[in-house]
């Protein structure tokens, strides 16, 4: 029975990815773990390569990294990094960083509610709050944990949480954990959700994204809310992909569409605009005390590094003075784009400094990504589970910190491969 299984794995590689070994018949909890690793390595093989590619460079528009299966790859242009606005790695946020290092150590070395709590970490959140016009911010370590956490610690079995199908997949394992029932409606389509909360009792939350983190598009959230209000349901927004970037002062889609006091919860990460780690909710002080209990993935995980604390809470005010740096990136946007489209390039319904390039092709992309790596772009494939099946697609995520030309050069790229495979 091995013997044949073995054959099959061989014969029909093709039609297999992560989803093929989700379930095992066995009894034996490892037991898929042979038949799992034997996929793998032959997925390596094949294109899988080009995942977690160490780099050794810091974020920049050019970069330095070890292909898995060939060779040190130098100086590749990238379009794949969310440093929009290129802050991890200005002279000011290391400097604040090295700072934090000498006076705190490397760590926190604790959870928040016991010994981790530092003054940065209450300064970050008082400077986050004020920044973001609310009574008070919460910081999580990651912007994993912070949905989850959040989503979690405030909803309950018997509630009703209405999402986005396209949620990240922390919104969805916040929501699994918290037990309540949850409705998932099309992807940004006023309609569904007034369909998913028609007749709902009880308490209601209803989560969206500021800007989608893999087809580039911005929620339509003064259709939402509306809807949201007349059906008696709190709004959440996860600004991960749009806080700091958006809107006339860089709060997010929120303040974009004048609605930042119609939002009952604001949510957004450190590691994008702000080029560090972690996550923050901001709202009103009750939902902050609230949630220093009840958040288990905060109250059971080390605080923020103060190291990464201080880093980014001198981006976050040099995001705040230097407003030129939002118009730089969005004058790339804008310039890219038209590139694109001068390419025929499909970018799906992306309107953001997050651009799709379909390809929707699961089996070929990773020989289009190799060479595209070959001819000096770093560009990563995006297949299942990030995005459904048959819907796989390069990523690009333009920068505050590219320069024209690198940006024609890199369509350029880009456009000669995709038209060589016969992709357009």
């Amino acid at each position: 029975m091995a013997a044949r299984m073995d054959v099959r794995i061989k014969e029909e590689f093709s039609d297999y990815d992560y989803s093929s070994f989700y379930y095992s018949s066995s009894d034996d909890v490892f037991a898929i773990l042979d038949p799992y690793t034997r996929w793998y390595d032959e997925a390596q093989l094949r294109g899988y390569h080009l995942y977690a590619q160490p780099m050794s460079t810091r974020p920049r528009t050019r970069i330095d990294l070890e292909d898995k299966l060939d060779r040190k790859r130098v100086n590749l242009l990238n379009l794949s990094s969310y440093n929009y606005l290129g802050l991890s790695y200005r002279a000011e946020v290391l400097d604040a960083a090295r700072r934090a290092l000498d006076q705190y150590g490397l760590g926190a070395s604790g959870s928040p509610v016991l010994s981790g709590t530092m003054d940065v970490h209450l300064e970050l959140e008082r400077e986050l709050a004020a920044f973001k016009r609310k009574p008070a911010a919460m910081l999580f370590p990651t912007g994993y944990s912070t949905n989850v956490g959040l989503i979690q610690g405030l909803m309950r079995p018997g509630d009703l949480i209405v999402a986005d199908q396209n949620s990240h997949a922390s919104i969805v394992d916040g929501a699994i954990l918290s037990k309540a029932e949850v409705r998932f409606f099309k992807h940004n389509l006023p309609e569904e959700v007034e369909r998913k909360l028609r007749g709902a009792t009880g308490k209601k939350l209803v989560i969206v994204e500021g800007v989608y983190s893999m087809d580039g598009d911005v929620c339509r959230l003064p259709e939402i809310v509306e809807i949201a209000r007349r059906h008696g349901a709190r709004v959440m927004i996860d600004e991960a992909h749009s806080s700091f970037i958006y809107g006339e002062s860089g709060r997010g889609v929120a303040e974009h569409f004048g609605l930042e006091d119609e939002i009952d919860i604001h949510v957004g990460t450190l590691s994008k605009a702000l080029g560090g780690q972690g996550g923050f909710v901001a709202g009103s002080e009750s939902l902050y005390k609230y949630l220093q209990g009840f958040a288990r993935a905060r109250l059971f995980s080390c605080a923020l590094s103060p190291v990464v604390a201080a880093g980014v809470l001198e981006a976050l005010r040099i995001a705040a003075r230097e407003p030129e740096l939002r118009a730089r990136l969005w004058d790339n946007v804008a310039y890219i784009r038209s590139r694109l489209r001068e390419e025929g390039i499909d970018t799906g319904e992306s309107t953001s400094q997050v651009i799709p390039v379909l390809v929707r092709n699961d089996r070929r992309i990773f020989e289009i990504a190799r060479r595209l790596q070959d001819a000096g772009l770093y560009l990563q494939p995006i297949v299942y589970p990030a995005v459904a099946k048959h819907r796989s697609r390069f990523r690009i995520s333009v920068s505050a910190a590219h320069t024209r030309e690198q940006l024609d050069e890199g369509v350029g790229i880009l456009a000669r491969v995709l038209r060589e495979e016969g992709v357009r």
